[in-house]
């Protein structure tokens, strides 16, 4: 990477580390905007990954007294079958037309609930909690991206701010070590590419931290509001970034 391209790459690390530690989420959707222009497809789903086994690994451990292994398990368990899949058909899938169809889900969604601002909660199930996360892994194995579809399905369950982060934080910390390691068997893992990582980390520290302060202001009905914001934004960069 030339000076201009590091520093495009560093300054989309840090608002990327300001989003995670504010939402819990959404690293990916909002740098893949960017990196996708400078990094190949493979090259971006790694380097998603590989920052946010760091960034959902410490905010799991802020909020580890919320954490739940049974509700977790269903999600986690679909989530070990998705990832293998998302990540064997990385390289038959044209990322163009996975942007695309991701980014015209979250703005539909985020759309609706923002103009409909009162949800109904869907009642619990065991299947479609298991569904959910083997989607949920494709999509992360495929893309990096781990994080819309437990987000969106943690809003739909009715879970309070804390409640919704110790599900989606941990399945997507799951989904990413899984993808981390089919990346580093199929070779996307490279020297190069770890140098870029290293280059990244200050920024993503600096960001995380920030992040974290800020989502310590927010009430629920606020958190929702980011959350419906970032899924609008994110679908808005990923079609038309």
């Amino acid at each position: 990477m030339d000076g201009p391209i590091l520093a495009l790459f560093v300054l989309s690390t840090f608002v990327g580390g300001i989003v995670s530690g504010l939402a819990g989420f959404a690293m990916g959707l909002v740098v893949s905007g960017v990196w996708l222009h400078i990094l190949t497809p493979a090259q971006t789903a790694a380097l998603i990954v590989g920052y946010g086994i760091l960034v959902q690994s410490y905010s799991i451990w802020k909020l580890r007294g919320a954490l739940s292994l049974s509700t977790l398990a269903p999600f986690i368990g679909g989530g070990l079958f998705g990832v293998p899949l998302g990540a064997a058909l990385l390289g038959y899938i044209r990322p163009d037309f996975v942007r695309d169809g991701v980014g015209v889900l979250l703005i539909g969604y985020s759309s609706y609930f923002l103009i409909r601002p009162h949800v109904h909660s869907v009642r619990p199930s065991l299947p479609a909690d298991i569904t959910v996360g083997f989607v949920n892994g494709i999509l992360g194995g495929m893309t990096g991206l781990a994080g819309p579809i437990i987000t969106i399905w943690c809003q739909l369950r009715g879970f309070r701010r804390d409640e919704q982060r110790a599900v989606f934080q941990p399945v997507i910390l799951a989904s990413f070590v899984l993808t981390a390691l089919s990346l580093t068997v199929n070779g996307t893992v490279t020297k190069d590419l770890m140098l870029v990582y290293l280059y990244g980390l200050p920024a993503l520290g600096a960001g995380l931290w920030l992040g974290l302060k800020l989502y310590g202001h927010l009430d629920e009905h606020t958190f929702r509001k980011v959350i419906l914001i970032l899924l609008m934004l994110s679908g808005l960069v990923l079609v038309f970034g």
